[in-house]
């Protein structure tokens, strides 16, 4: 038997105010006069104190994102276009700031600076060939746990998957959740839901082991103290439940509502969070107890999720989503075990997107 030898976030700055040694961890990479550093910064910000504050040198590269829709691999092709267009050397580092979008563009940035071809050709598990420029996560919206995980999520032209290698995760974090203030109620909802249910599907998941446990245990505690109790400090602890429960999944996997949220996400353009919202809510056949204080924490904030979206929509449509949702191989395995694919029929899942 062979064991999982993954790869973590090798440094990481936790607190309040951290962002402001951004520009001190910059100069450790920067070695000569000609060093630039590439800036992908969500385009929220542009215009806003937290775009003023970036740290950039005038011979850097600050490129503000949309991430109105999700990532896709053609945005990804233009954006490392665009730095290799700006220098002919490679930047020393390419930094994230903005959501799990955001960062997964960053990640996937860096990695098709290094790899040949278009980054579709990437997507899988371990296609990678060639290390990553250095690359810098800071969050600006906590849940996703894009920050500590090996993949990048990209909608390609086949399907959503991410780029799944080790030389995806970062090589620095900060975490400052000073940064998160002033998220609209409902993305701070969605996005932390989808570190709720990384645990729930952690937990209930055939891959489960004592440290995926140890991390999704004490990650869904703190989503409680937060959804539930509303804890004076919820921003520092949504923070933490968003790094760990990614750590939670690096050794596990997540299941059935990630992979029916890809087809949502892919097909109908839904991001991650309301699209694990959409699909979880239909899933209390899958995870009962998860669904059920799910809907606790709907109604504590106030947030009503979109109903009958996927109802009256063709057949053919169903049949993309049924699809994309099927070809999640090591998710339906975390759900079912050996023989998945005789339980994950076309019919069952038709049956929960008309559901949605």
């Amino acid at each position: 038997m062979s064991f999982k030898n993954f790869k973590c976030v090798p440094k990481m700055i936790f607190g309040r105010g951290s962002f402001a040694d951004l520009d001190k961890v910059l100069g450790e990479e920067r070695k000569a006069e000609e060093d630039f550093v590439v800036f992908l910064v969500d385009d929220v910000h542009q215009d806003k104190p937290l775009g003023g504050r970036v740290p950039v040198k005038a011979h850097d590269l600050l490129i503000y994102v949309n991430v109105d829709d999700e990532p896709t691999t053609k945005q990804v092709d233009a954006l490392t276009e665009q730095v290799q267009a700006f220098s002919k050397n490679q930047p020393v580092s390419v930094v994230g700031l903005g959501g799990g979008s955001t960062l997964d563009l960053a990640k996937a940035v860096s990695l098709m600076l290094t790899n040949p071809g278009g980054s579709a050709m990437y997507q899988g598990w371990d296609l990678i060939k060639n290390p990553a420029i250095h690359h810098i996560g800071i969050p600006t919206v906590s849940g996703t746990g894009a920050e500590a995980s090996r993949t990048a999520v990209l909608c390609g032209p086949v399907r959503k998957l991410g780029l799944n290698s080790d030389y995806t995760v970062f090589d620095q974090i900060i975490m400052d959740s000073e940064l998160i203030a002033g998220v609209p109620t409902d993305q701070w909802f969605y996005t932390g839901m989808d570190c709720y249910i990384h645990c729930v599907e952690s937990l209930e998941g055939t891959y489960l082991n004592e440290f995926a446990k140890a991390f999704a245990e004490k990650s869904m505690d703190l989503c409680r103290e937060v959804y539930i109790d509303d804890h004076a400090e919820k921003a520092d602890k949504l923070m933490m439940a968003s790094y760990m429960g990614g750590m939670s999944i690096a050794y596990s996997q997540v299941g059935a509502c990630h992979a029916v949220s890809y087809g949502l996400g892919y097909v109908l353009g839904y991001h991650h969070g309301i699209g694990n919202c959409l699909a979880f809510d239909v899933l209390e056949e899958f995870y009962p107890e998860g669904v059920a204080e799910f809907r606790k924490m709907m109604i504590k904030h106030n947030i009503v999720l979109p109903k009958n979206i996927c109802k009256d929509l063709p057949d053919e449509t169903i049949a993309k989503m049924v699809a994309v949702t099927k070809s999640m191989g090591p998710l339906w395995d975390n759900v079912y075990g050996e023989g998945w694919e005789e339980k994950v029929t076309d019919e069952m899942l038709t049956k929960l997107f008309r559901r949605i």
